[in-house]
């Protein structure tokens, strides 16, 4: 799958994306050049078992293994000493990543509930791109059943695009369902 998807990018996408921008080089042409999944979990720092469970769960959907994020300040307002873990991330790049985009774009994203596409305004304004889902058991991997608590993950696709409308060109031309 994910071979295809790079197929389809270095085929299709560097030469469509070539005559709308007019780009003299195909090195111009933007890459997607990684994906951060990242959960975080307040609740974690109560019941550490929350986050060996989500740990797992984004070990299953993203096919590597999670890397814990501690906190870096102390917050009294929200009882939050310092180095205490919060959450856990992703990084991926190369293979993995064209296959978790491919089963994001085509099994996961139409399994959401009333789902009307992704918003177009949560570009960063350098050609990021970020959205965040509010169950993860719309990925196949995760049964429903041994879910113990639902929550969220954040999902954040870095390109090498310079504007925002090459970055939501190039994810467009990759399948990226977005709103109208």
């Amino acid at each position: 799958m994910a071979a295809r998807l790079r197929e389809k990018y270095y085929k299709d996408i560097m030469s469509s994306m070539t005559k709308t921008f007019g780009y003299k080089n195909v090195m111009q042409v933007p890459k997607i050049e990684k994906v951060v999944v990242h959960v975080t979990l307040g609740e974690a720092t109560q019941n550490i078992k929350l986050l060996d469970a989500a740990e797992k769960e984004i070990a299953a959907i993203t096919g590597q293994k999670a890397l814990v994020t501690k906190s870096k300040k102390a917050i009294a307002g929200f009882k939050l000493k310092e180095n205490v873990p919060l959450g856990c991330k992703v990084t991926l790049r190369g293979e993995r990543m064209y296959e978790f985009l491919d089963r994001l774009i085509s099994v996961a994203l139409p399994r959401i509930r009333d789902f009307r596409g992704l918003s177009t305004k949560s570009f960063d304004g350098r050609g990021n791109y970020s959205f965040g889902l509010k169950e993860q058991y719309i990925f196949p991997e995760i049964d429903y059943d041994k879910v113990d608590t639902v929550h969220g993950l954040d999902i954040n696709i870095c390109t090498s695009a310079k504007t925002d409308e090459e970055s939501r060109a190039l994810l467009k031309e990759f399948g990226m369902p977005f709103r109208r």
